[in-house]
């Protein structure tokens, strides 16, 4: 969270804007950038609308909790009251939603999904954003899990009228999400007397919640069967929500007006678009509307079918590559889920593909004839092979030349990582993917990096990491060749050589051989740890800990990155691959390594300066810090 105090503190603090600084400063400490405006200014103008509701009813020594971090994501509450039940006698806690609209109304036939004048774009209904606040909370912090009756969850509009936003309360179902404005701020003040004790303070309660233990992420294969055959597993948070609607409401709508519309979801790694395209999916399923899950993706499309159809052949069936579509037949589906679009390629076709099926035709036309709704998923700074065109513009042309309907709705918060935001910004900026140059990681208490001197330091760590239950992957630039599979029996080739430190690369093949998985499945089966991971197989996939060695393509000098082409391996990258490609996609490849895990990142570079510079980067982490 940004701050804590009391109602009676934090109106005092209001009144002198010292509050308003201390935000401001905590947010570029945690962050690394500065707010923007439109959010500084909701802080000035409801901030201290809350606290005075909150003294007017007596309420001063209830704790505000500002800008309060969910945990394993990056979404933040705008404020979380923290006190004490006044019947119960235990910890109470209500979530807050402040919007300064005025007015809104609800989406077409949706009402979790609403207009308001300054969006181009339908947002979530904030009783709904509030209640799925509350449901979150509820699933993946201890102090509450048990709990539930614990929380609850007030969307307050202080400048709207009743009328203004009347429509927004058809969803209002319980305590987890109800809807006040300012013209009664009466009833607001007696909801909230309702919840918390005037005769208490709330320090104790804020305490134990934020002490509450973090239950970890489910992670996307390990209920995938659940999410897909019988019920949403996944809590899905605003524009999360916002897409998932958007696609279902297009789907009802191409199946009565018989007319195709496409929507683009973009997001960067631990974005939940997976999430919620297995969502859709299920959702899609179980309606018995036809519909199917597609990728670039060998190692995705495979697990996905070994997790998700472990017992039902047809839900195996339901998982496609994109290049299964070059004969279907044109709007045979409702709707076709592209995952990790990024990945669509130029054409379908390939060395094996019969001759009369050699058309010639653009594997995204392809796609977007095939069904009523194609949903693309994608993140333009995954594309780490020369050839792979999955972009929003290309996209959106296809769909302009077919004069179709084409919906981008970007999610912005990310789930990998612990929820770190600063930690995917300081990734982008230690490659140099997006401007300003390296910046020095500042510890946020969401995701751990250390540097490692050698890779059995590495290896030992993640092996302890293992012990103590948690999942953990070594992966690799593409710096080493990769050797035949072995026959079975034989063992693995050491190709990864650094030193007197020798592992195998994880498998190419489809079956297993010497107790190692098959490549599909190496970021999922406890037997991966032990091979060095690729970036084909690491893609779409995190782990707990995520153990990364950058090779020789990839080195510090002086002030800068230095990429050497002639120390990969890759058999992608050929001598029609320009150099400014092949720097591009070494880069994004460092970036998928980079963003695989869930609590923490620990990096080792081949090189000694490179290593040094990492270290400096890192905040200085020395060798005794990567304990085993």
């Amino acid at each position: 969270m940004l701050f804590r105090a009391s109602a009676k503190t934090v109106a005092v603090m209001a009144l002198d804007r010292s509050l308003f600084l201390h935000l401001t400063d905590q947010f570029a400490h945690m962050h690394g950038y500065r707010p923007g405006t439109s959010e500084a200014r909701s802080w000035e103008r409801s901030i201290p609308v809350l606290a005075a509701a909150l003294n007017d009813a007596g309420l001063g020594d209830v704790e505000m909790m500002l800008e309060y971090a969910l945990p394993l994501n990056s979404k933040r509450a705008d404020v979380v009251l923290a006190g004490v039940h006044p019947v119960t006698g235990e910890p109470s806690y209500v979530v807050v939603e402040l919007k300064q609209w005025s007015q809104a109304v609800p989406h077409e036939d949706d009402p979790t999904l609403c207009h308001v004048d300054a969006y181009a774009h339908p947002v979530l209904n904030p009783v709904e954003q509030v209640r799925r606040y509350c449901e979150y909370l509820v699933n993946f912090n201890g102090a509450v899990a048990e709990h539930a009756e614990r929380v609850n969850g007030v969307a307050f509009l202080h400048n709207a009228t009743e009328f203004g936003v009347t429509g927004l309360r058809e969803i209002e179902r319980d305590d987890h999400g109800l809807l006040f404005t300012g013209e009664r701020r009466g009833a607001f003040i007696d909801h909230l007397r309702t919840k918390l004790s005037d005769k208490h303070g709330g320090a104790q309660a804020a305490d134990e919640l934020c002490a509450g233990a973090t239950v970890p992420s489910k992670q996307l294969m390990s209920v995938a069967a659940e999410e897909v055959r019988e019920r949403q597993q996944f809590v899905l948070l605003d524009e999360q929500q916002v897409a998932y609607r958007l696609v279902l409401n297009a789907v009802e709508k191409a199946k009565h007006a018989d007319r195709k519309e496409v929507v683009i979801v973009t997001g960067g790694p631990g974005t939940g678009k997976s999430v919620i395209a297995l969502q859709l999916l299920g959702d899609l399923y179980r309606r018995g509307i036809p519909a199917l899950h597609a990728t670039g993706s060998q190692s995705f499309t495979k697990t996905m079918r070994k997790v998700a159809g472990s017992r039902k052949r047809e839900v195996q069936d339901l998982f496609k590559y994109f290049n299964s579509f070059m004969t279907a037949e044109k709007n045979s589906l409702g709707a076709l889920i592209c995952d990790e679009a990024h990945r669509i390629r130029e054409t379908s076709a390939n060395r094996y593909t019969r001759a009369e099926h050699r058309t010639g035709r653009a594997q995204i036309d392809e796609l977007i004839d095939v069904a009523y709704v194609p949903v693309f998923f994608l993140d333009e700074h995954q594309v780490v092979r020369p050839g792979e065109m999955g972009t929003v513009a290309e996209i959106q042309a296809a769909a302009a030349k077919r004069d179709i309907p084409c919906h981008v709705v970007p999610l912005d918060s990310q789930f990998r990582c612990g929820g770190s935001d600063a930690y995917l910004r300081w990734v982008v900026r230690l490659l140099g993917l997006e401007p300003g140059g390296p910046v020095v990681w500042e510890p946020d208490g969401r995701m751990q990096l250390l540097i490692a001197d050698s890779p059995q330091e590495m290896e030992a760590f993640l092996e302890a990491r293992r012990a103590e239950g948690l999942g953990a992957r070594m992966s690799a630039g593409y710096c080493w060749r990769w050797s035949p599979e072995p026959k079975p029996g034989e063992p693995l080739p050491p190709d990864v050589v650094i030193g007197d430190w020798a592992r195998p690369w994880n498998l190419r093949g489809d079956r297993s051989v010497s107790g190692a998985p098959p490549a599909a499945l190496w970021a999922t089966d406890p037997a991966g740890f032990g091979q060095v991971g690729c970036v084909y197989t690491a893609q779409g996939f995190e782990y707990d800990w995520s153990g990364v060695i950058i090779g020789p393509d990839l080195i510090w000098r002086g002030d800068r990155w230095i990429t050497d082409r002639t120390a990969s391996k890759d058999p992608v990258f050929n001598k029609s691959t320009s150099d400014a490609d092949v720097n591009r996609l070494i880069r994004n490849t460092y970036k998928v390594l980079l963003t695989r895990g869930m609590v923490g990142t620990i990096v080792y570079s081949t090189d000694a300066e490179t290593r040094e510079k990492l270290r400096e980067l890192a905040g200085g982490v020395a060798r005794e810090t990567v304990s085993v």
